[in-house]
């Protein structure tokens, strides 16, 4: 329903007197909150008005929206309303309607007509007359101030959403100018200059546009002699009359040295100092108290054989005389002969007395003394502290299975991403597929070769297993598991079209022929060079190998959904061991004999190069988080690497007796083990803390022992299990072994 009296507001624009008269604005409809009486009328009417009606109106359509309260209103006061409004408005002056602000003509704004163009604040004077009082005060009011007749001036209504916003913003072009005047809640557009001064201040320059911070400065004083003074003050009176709090501090200070409280400065005697170098430990002595001083050692006390009567045990016999004088004088024990005398008064004069003193002087003159700090120090506080390996469960600590079935040396193993199966590669030219909780072996795919490396695709969606056999890298689907990640995988394989014109390409793709089919084989990647390793990224679509020959082709990558070999390397820095994907950025980690280094993939560039200060790096693993890596050496060093904080090693594990063959860090639990040819598996706590400042806690807990050595060899692989504090080992006797 429209409001009484909506039309008479508009018609009752009158001009005051020399002024120019507004624009007429279109009539419009303003809808009632929720039915009640529209409360324009009453911010116009009577001031005469009480304050709650008016009170009730505004919070009946601002706050309590929702509420029924207003629908129950009477209709006789909705009859009542719009009578007394146009009784009200009619009755008012023409200048008083002019500057009346109305509470809701926010919702009836033109959006089109620029509502500053022609206007001035005699017209409308809505100034905001609350002073420095602060807005928050106004908070729970509907209300934001009052204006000069002390009307209130309500805030708009915003009714506006985020939509209509944006809806602005696109269609006004001065939207980016328009800001909200805090003390009347509207919205104003800043003209030019206003901008222009805004940009000034953003810029940090001044902002009146003719202030010129660099104009010349007047140099009031000159370096000249002037023959009037600068300032023609006549002199303190302080200045030649006797300070009295001079006098009492003189007095002070005269009466102290009479009664002997503070002591002039005595002469310096200038008289050189001598020192007594074989003084006694007199503390108060000046060596005493001299910090380095070392004190004299002391003359032995005499005994009884320089006693004039010693007794006879002491004399020597003639035998002993005559050995005494043929010795050296350095190998004599004592360097005088023990005698008899009836009295004191019958010893005669000691004839080396003068040669002794000599000596003694000789010996403290020149002896080189030098004071030794010991340090009282507890053993075992030398040894760090760390956690029992109690509170770092759960680890594995016991084995729980034997895998038995291939007839050769074991050399590598692989898990699948759920943890369920277990591929192994062997010497006895076979890959094996267990039943992890079971050790049942389900399948045997013979390939005709020495198994280098068997890798599982880490995609969980993803059924493939990939097997280095000499010179080839075999792709199989081993069939086990979900049908339909089986199925898909197929799908997936399938679904490759070979391009129109063959590419040149450092390895050749074959198809699998229908008999290997049946067997597991899906792709052949041919090399023509004896693979070392092969390696998956983290979302299972490229795969990196290793190629046991030298040149910039012994890493290569390959990409499983097109198909596509590419060398990334243009030259050789050495012998390549191992190669490892980055989890979680595009970084390739390559580690030669001596030092490993990192590519970023994009970019094409070398990142860091890690020097583990081994002599011949064997393997290598990259923590789940990315940010440490670790090196087994064959010179039995495991090497940690904090990427963050150097390229050198940041701790340096020696616990193996020999040769490293094999490291492997744990998807999800703060553990990495490491494999040696002593036939023994070390399980090491490893925490990284996402606090940069706090160091990596390396703490070994475990040595797990059940490989047999064979042929000098032990543990040849390790790997952990993807979910559970498990770890299978391959080793030299055949055997693989899961230790729980």
């Amino acid at each position: 329903m429209a409001f009484a009296g909506s039309g008479a507001v508009a018609a009752a624009t009158v001009a005051r007197p020399g002024k120019r008269p507004p624009e007429p604005e279109p009539e419009l409809e303003e809808p009632s909150l929720l039915g009640a009486p529209a409360p324009s009328g009453r911010l116009g009417s009577d001031p005469g008005l009480s304050d709650s009606d008016s009170e009730e109106s505004v919070f009946s359509g601002l706050e309590d929206s929702g509420s029924d309260s207003t629908e129950d209103a009477t209709a006789s006061e909705e009859e009542g309303a719009g009578t007394s409004e146009q009784r009200s408005r009619m009755d008012r002056s023409p200048g008083q309607q002019a500057r009346t602000p109305c509470s809701r003509t926010e919702v009836a704004n033109v959006q089109g007509e620029n509502e500053y163009a022609e206007d001035s604040s005699d017209e409308e004077d809505i100034r905001n007359t609350v002073g420095n009082v602060p807005l928050e005060w106004y908070d729970d009011f509907p209300h934001v101030g009052y204006d000069l007749d002390g009307r209130r001036i309500y805030k708009p209504l915003r009714t506006r959403d985020e939509l209509d916003q944006f809806l602005d913003k696109m269609d006004d072009p001065d939207y980016w100018r328009t800001v909200r005047d805090r003390m009347t809640g509207h919205s104003m557009r800043l003209t030019d200059e206003q901008v222009a001064l805004v940009q000034r201040l953003q810029r940090g320059q001044f902002g009146d546009v003719s202030f010129d911070p660099y104009e010349p400065a007047v140099d009031f004083f000159s370096g000249d002699l002037m023959i009037h003074p600068v300032t023609n003050r006549p002199a303190d009176k302080r200045s030649f009359i006797p300070s009295l709090v001079e006098k009492e501090k003189v007095s002070r200070m005269v009466h102290a040295i009479k009664m002997g409280w503070i002591q002039p400065r005595r002469p310096r005697d200038q008289s050189p100092n001598f020192y007594d170098l074989w003084a006694q430990e007199d503390p108060n002595a000046v060596l005493g108290r001299h910090k380095m001083h070392v004190p004299a050692p002391k003359l032995a006390l005499p005994g009884h054989s320089e006693s004039y009567n010693p007794p006879p045990e002491y004399l020597p016999s003639e035998e002993e005389r005559l050995a005494w004088e043929q010795q050296e004088p350095e190998e004599r024990k004592l360097n005088f002969l023990p005698r008899r005398f009836p009295s004191l008064r019958a010893v005669p004069a000691y004839g080396r007395f003068i040669q002794e003193r000599f000596e003694r002087c000789l010996d403290l003159y020149l002896c080189p003394r030098q004071r030794k700090m010991r340090v009282n120090v507890d053993p075992e506080d030398l040894i760090p502290k760390l956690p029992r390996p109690r509170d770092l469960q759960p680890f594995p600590t016991c084995q729980a299975l034997v895998y038995r079935g291939h007839n050769d040396l074991v050399r590598c193993l692989s898990v699948s991403p759920d943890g369920q199966w277990l591929a192994s590669g062997s010497d006895d030219g076979s890959v094996r597929l267990w039943e992890v909780a079971t050790a049942r072996c389900m399948r045997t795919v013979p390939v005709d070769g020495v198994v280098k490396s068997v890798a599982w695709n880490p995609h969980p969606t993803i059924c493939l297993v990939a097997v280095a056999v000499e010179d080839t890298v075999l792709l199989l689907n081993p069939a086990l598991g979900d049908r339909l990640v089986v199925g898909s995988t197929d799908q997936l394989l399938s679904a490759f079209t070979p391009p129109p014109e063959p590419t040149s390409q450092p390895a050749h793709w074959l198809e699998a022929s229908q008999e290997e089919r049946q067997g597991g084989l899906r792709l052949r990647i041919h090399h023509g060079k004896p693979v070392a390793q092969v390696a998956w990224h983290g979302r299972g679509d490229y795969l990196a190998v290793v190629l046991a020959t030298p040149g910039h082709t012994q890493v290569l990558i390959h990409q499983l959904s097109r198909r596509r070999s590419q060398s990334p390397f243009r030259r050789s820095h050495g012998q390549v061991q191992r190669v490892a994907f980055h989890p979680t950025r595009p970084f390739l980690l390559v580690a030669s004999q001596r030092c490993v280094r990192l590519y970023h993939l994009l970019r094409q560039e070398l990142t860091k190069k890690l020097m583990p200060n081994c002599k011949w790096v064997s393997s290598l693993a990259v923590h789940p988080a990315g940010d440490n890596i670790i090196c087994g050496s064959y010179d039995s060093k495991l090497v940690w690497f904090d990427m963050d904080l150097s390229t050198k090693p940041y701790r340096v594990l020696r616990h193996h007796k020999k040769a490293l063959r094999a490291v492997a860090f744990h998807p999800r639990y703060p553990l990495f083990a490491s494999g040696s040819d002593d036939g023994s598996v070390i399980v090491c706590h490893g925490m990284v803390y996402n606090d940069l400042l706090q160091n990596p806690l390396l703490v070994p807990v475990k040595v797990l022992k059940g490989h047999a050595l064979t042929r000098d060899l032990g543990v040849l692989d390790v790997a952990f299990h993807p979910t559970q504090p498990w770890v299978f080992s391959s080793g030299a006797d055949g055997t693989l072994r899961l230790f729980t």
